[in-house]
């Protein structure tokens, strides 16, 4: 039974001629939001989902705080002919311009999949069962001693490998495998689980590397891990990644060198950095057993044939209809900004903005249902938050004598950052709305608003200086980091009132770094306990 209250049915009777029987016919007068619900699926190419009648969507669903705009302008044109009575005749109906927009928290997650949109990227993932882009491998079974699953990652025997959804507790968290095949990986504790859940999964969050054989050198101020065993090519890494070096044991980690750092280049035995969240010294291999982390990485790429656009159709439900659910959809939805807002003592947050070739309705009557597919429900997972879980945030002039530059200021009020790659709709004579879309330059910009300290970051302003700016978010033994490694600064001017601190606003504009991009994001889908924040 739908509450009348939600969805504002009024009844009046009506007798059925012939029986005395009064029945009930309910007129709908408004539907509350609360009732709606939001939606994505990717195309298979522009404007069309996959599958025979679009059946075999995947809808993702998502949890909104608001919409900026959602749905279909209609642009009309009126009849306007020199006439005695001096009056427009009716018009008609000459264009359509479709687009979306939404506010959402910000969870470990729940944007993963829609920021590969963003970048025009596909993630650069590390082994896992179930990726965002490729074959899902689904776990068979769990042994007292392995895990069992479908063809297609491939783990080493160093990785250190994160188990979850599984439904018994024992089978879930970190493990290090004492052995690995191509579909089975071997690890202590285990407990027998015939058929796990769909959603239990394995993907590779770090290495552990032999006892005694990676050591810190430092060279001009520049750190590296040195290995002599070992070999760092073999784990994907990407040059720009950020990982996390160190475990919480004892022996697991350095004393002095334990922290976030950034990749500056990659070899077999030597792994170098060129920011870091500890002041490096050199520092031996004795009694170090290391561990290091890793995640997915999305950035946006350079080389033509990592570039690839995506689009989406995204459904909004909006309550029943008389029949059934209706709903509107964006179709050919393209992204196009995407700005993370880091407001003081509130929750993180993140605007997304679409241009989409088209906006469609379905009333739910027959012929006319709301598509089909298979839905995903969102995950629900907390919100991250501007006071306890941000680790860093850090701007800084760069300087190639140290991985560790002083930063320009000292504390954030308040801070957003920003890509938008400049999307445009495109008409044509007899199409209504947009056959396709254009993408301009991906450009990267934001504001910040720091309390003064020195004029730092005014001279940096004034001197055109090379900067970079860096986020670090963590919570729960996850993280997430996002990284413009080169940028120009605009702004700078001091805002002096009675009273009050003294605040700088300033304003990056990312700019192609030596790497070739502009902007990564990293998600840590484990960190050890000393990678949270304070």
């Amino acid at each position: 039974m739908y509450s009348s209250l939600l969805y504002g049915f009024d009844s009046f009777g009506t007798t059925e001629e012939g029986t005395g029987t009064t029945m009930t016919t309910c007129a709908i007068n408004k539907i509350d939001s609360n009732v709606t619900g939001l939606s994505f699926a990717e195309e298979d190419c522009l404007k069309v989902l996959p599958g025979v009648s679009e059946a075999n969507a995947i809808w993702y669903d998502l949890e909104p705080n608001s919409y900026s705009d959602f749905g279909g302008d209609i642009t009309t044109v009126a009849r306007n002919p020199i006439d005695p009575g001096r009056q427009n005749k009716k018009g008609t109906t000459t264009g359509l311009d479709a687009t979306g927009g939404f506010n959402i928290d910000v969870t470990q997650t729940n944007m993963q999949r829609l920021l590969q949109g963003f970048y025009f990227a596909d993630a650069r993932e590390k082994p896992q069962t179930k990726p965002l882009n490729g074959t899902q491998s689904a776990l068979a079974s769990v042994s007292g001693t392995l895990y069992t699953f479908a063809a297609g990652p491939t783990f080493l025997v160093s990785h250190l490998i994160l188990a979850s959804g599984f439904g018994i507790g024992g089978n879930n968290g970190l493990k290090k495998p004492t052995a690995v095949s191509g579909t089975t990986v071997t690890a202590p504790g285990l407990t027998a689980e015939a058929s796990p859940p769909a959603a239990s999964m394995l993907e590779a969050v770090g290495a552990e590397f032999a006892a005694a054989d990676v050591a810190v050198v430092v060279n001009s101020g520049i750190p590296s891990l040195s290995c002599t065993a070992g070999d760092f090519t073999i784990y994907g890494l990407t040059v720009g990644e950020w990982v996390y070096v160190g475990g919480d044991a004892v022996g697991s980690k350095f004393v002095n060198n334990a922290g976030y750092a950034r990749i500056k280049t990659i070899a077999a035995k030597l792994l170098t950095f060129d920011d870091t969240t500890w002041t490096p010294v050199a520092e031996a291999a004795t009694g170090i057993t290391l561990r290091i982390f890793f995640g997915t990485v999305i950035r946006n790429e350079k080389t033509p044939s990592l570039i690839k656009r995506r689009s989406y159709n995204f459904e909004r439900t909006l309550g029943m209809g008389a029949n059934d659910i209706q709903a509107e959809y964006l179709i050919g939805a393209v992204a196009n900004e995407f700005t993370l807002n880091m407001p003081q003592a509130d929750k993180l947050n993140a605007d997304l903005t679409f241009v989409a070739c088209d906006n469609v309705q379905r009333s739910g009557d027959v012929g006319d249902l709301r598509k089909v597919g298979t839905h995903i429900s969102a995950l629900g997972q907390d919100a991250l938050n501007t006071s306890v879980n941000m680790y860093r945030v850090k701007l800084n002039i760069l300087d190639p004598t140290t991985s560790k530059p002083t930063p320009m200021f000292g504390f954030v009020q308040e801070a957003n950052v920003s890509i938008s790659n400049n999307v445009s709709g495109l008409k044509a004579l007899g199409v209504m709305g947009n056959f396709d879309t254009t993408a301009g330059n991906f450009t990267v910009g934001g504001s910040l608003t720091v309390y003064f300290a020195t004029t730092a970051a005014i001279k940096a302003v004034r001197n055109n200086a090379d900067c970079a700016f860096n986020v670090i978010i963590a919570a729960k033994n996850a993280g997430q980091v996002y990284d413009v490694p080169l940028l120009g600064l605009g702004g700078g001017r001091a805002n002096v009132e009675k009273d009050t601190p003294i605040t700088l606003g300033l304003e990056p504009a990312g700019a192609e770094n030596v790497n070739g991009y502009t902007m990564m994001q990293v998600w840590f889908e484990y960190l050890p306990n000393a990678a949270m924040p304070a």
